[in-house]
């Protein structure tokens, strides 16, 4: 099976199922990072990875790495932590500095996918109202971060970023308790990784998860970004 060179003109994806199954659903090439094709691409089922010296590529992977809200796991020393208050968590305060952090290089690799045109594409997305941010502080300090997408009752997540232990961990679980009492049905986390599992995602067929897109994009929901509330469930 070929892959489809997008059009800058042409913001249509290939079907889904026409992602190659080797490497991990690659499914188109090209295009750009307007605001228009991405949300055109997390409303079909893909999203834009790719390291700085290569083309744009386009990714659906099968199965898909998602977290249902009402699944999440918490363990033992992760609700001692919550209750402690070792943390405070704000939303779309500091989205700059939570993409710049997700983009510094980790102790694996000094190689990011978030290259500069990428960081852009987020940030104007991010003052469209549809990508967001949590930040993490510690004594005032940004000690993590993430950020995603919310469209209808669906959150794509992107990255996370962690400089003191536990920090991206107790961010994502406030995200999931303010996300799961708005209505979101479910958490996109695209590939696995044993940290997710940790925290309740599961592999889900590429199918299904498709079925999710066409069922809750459109369903609105509201939430108040403004305010941290700090619950714990």
């Amino acid at each position: 099976m070929s892959l489809t060179l997008l059009s800058d003109e042409d913001l249509t994806f290939p079907p889904l199922e026409q992602a190659l199954t080797e490497p991990d659903g690659l499914l188109a090439m090209g295009g750009d990072l307007s605001p228009t094709r991405l949300e055109a691409a997390y409303r079909h089922g893909c999203f834009p990875w790719f390291n700085p010296e290569d083309p744009i590529l386009w990714w659906s992977p099968d199965p898909r790495m998602v977290l249902f809200p009402d699944q999440l796991h918490v363990s033992r020393s992760m609700r001692r932590l919550l209750n402690a208050s070792t943390f405070d968590v704000t939303y779309d305060q500091e989205f700059s500095a939570v993409i710049e952090g997700c983009s510094q290089p980790r102790d694996y690799t000094d190689l990011t996918w978030i290259t500069d045109d990428m960081r852009q594409a987020y940030l104007t997305l991010h003052e469209l109202g549809l990508a967001h941010s949590v930040e993490i502080w510690q004594q005032g300090e940004l000690v993590g971060g993430l950020y995603g997408l919310l469209i209808g009752r669906l959150f794509f997540g992107e990255s996370m970023f962690s400089r003191v232990t536990n920090a991206s961990k107790f961010g994502f679980i406030q995200l999931v308790y303010k996300l799961r009492k708005a209505g979101v049905v479910l958490i996109d986390c695209q590939m696995h990784t044993s940290h997710l599992q940790s925290l309740g995602a599961d592999l889900i067929p590429r199918k299904v998860f498709a079925s999710y897109l066409r069922d809750y994009q459109y369903q609105s929901i509201s939430i108040d970004w403004k305010y941290s509330d700090g619950m714990v469930g």
